[in-house]
């Protein structure tokens, strides 16, 4: 039986396989942002390697920019997965998971079929609102597992509400993700936050995997002007991101490039200069210091944290301040190095494998959804 026809997209494997499980990942998706898709991949892409045999299925904006090119068989819906309950109830139906993963996105109705299908219910929440939204305990009773995206030195302990909840309904702990990095392709070096970046590595400017946001449409434009200005100081700069403008000697730009290799040039940059995104923090998890300007309501408080754990410097979204905080991280090489050590004390855990490890919890032992 087909699932919706939207937009199904060919990928991996449907089909049940004895001792695999079938995962159906549900992330809030939309032409903006692009954390949560990518968060859900990576996580995918560990499970896939735990369970090469894993059904795993993704239910996509058909509007995201990553849409077209996901890895994964998906079903491709109007707009983000909440606003479609017909089709994600149907999509559960049919595809009959043993795991739903909800990232930042579902309804208490999807959720609801989800359980009535047989399927553990995973949430994940990126911003306090949806994270007191799951600890409520109308929604409490319907999730499994409630997984928080963030460190815990940013997103802040569980207050008295999410405990007492918690306890009336017998649920386990929020698991901390930490930092969810994808699987390395072509390199042999794992990212570990206790390395010593190089001393001679170029500047790497990074706006955030998605479009700019609706309150900060000039964002790209205003790194890429931060990039230029290292450049012309006689900083070697490396950009990746959308815009266009001047490009004086020193400085490389890249509108787009895969994971892998952006992953590999945060683990030899010398300082990242990005939003307070993803990105912040898998620089970090890279073990590099960042400079981070908030372009998001949700952004501030993360840099604000970071910077009070030592980790990054805070900057206006303007691009000569940008540039001359950036200049000054890297000329002040004792604080550079301070803040590197800043990085290794935190010792964050790899997000995906406390997540695959938190699936392979869920999957063992349950009983598989009738096809």
């Amino acid at each position: 039986m087909p699932l919706p026809a939207q937009g199904q997209r060919a990928g991996a494997p449907m089909s049940a396989v004895p001792g695999a499980p079938r995962l159906l990942f549900v992330p809030v998706s939309g032409a903006t942002g692009m954390g949560e898709y990518f968060q859900s991949l990576a996580i995918a892409q560990a499970a896939q390697q735990r369970w090469p045999d894993a059904a795993i299925h993704f239910l996509l904006n058909r509007n995201a920019p990553y849409a077209a090119s996901t890895p994964f068989e998906s079903t491709l819906l109007p707009s983000s997965p909440t606003f479609h309950t017909p089709e994600v109830v149907m999509a559960i139906n049919t595809f009959r998971p043993d795991i739903v993963v909800f990232a930042n996105a579902g309804r208490s109705a999807q959720f609801r079929a989800a359980r009535e299908a047989g399927a553990a219910v995973v949430f994940i929440s990126y911003r306090r609102r949806k994270r007191l939204k799951a600890a409520r305990l109308r929604w409490m009773r319907l999730i499994d597992e409630h997984w928080i995206a963030f460190p815990r030195f940013i997103s802040g302990g569980p207050v008295p509400f999410e405990r007492l909840n918690r306890w009336l309904c017998g649920k386990p702990a929020p698991r901390y993700l930490d930092i969810v990095l994808p699987p390395l392709e072509g390199a042999q070096e794992t990212p570990s936050a206790d390395r010593t970046a190089a001393l001679s590595g170029p500047v790497l400017v990074v706006p955030g995997g998605g479009a700019a946001p609706p309150n900060a449409p000039d964002a790209p434009s205003r790194f890429r002007a931060a990039a230029v200005l290292l450049a012309e100081a006689g900083v070697p700069t490396v950009y990746v991101g959308p815009g266009e403008g001047p490009q004086p000697q020193g400085l490389s730009t890249h509108r787009f490039l895969p994971q892998h290799e952006l992953f590999a040039l945060m683990r030899g940059a010398r300082l990242v200069v990005t939003n307070g995104g993803q990105t912040l923090l898998q620089a970090v998890a890279c073990g590099v210091p960042c400079v981070a300007s908030p372009i998001n309501r949700d952004q501030p408080i993360r840099v604000r944290r970071s910077a009070q754990a030592g980790v990054a410097v805070p900057a206006r979204l303007d691009a000569a301040e940008i540039a001359a905080v950036a200049r000054g991280v890297i000329e002040d090489e004792p604080r550079r190095q301070a803040m590197i050590g800043h990085i290794a004390a935190l010792s964050l855990a790899d997000g995906a494998q406390v997540a695959v490890d938190a699936l392979a919890g869920l999957f063992s032992g349950r009983p598989r959804a009738a096809p």
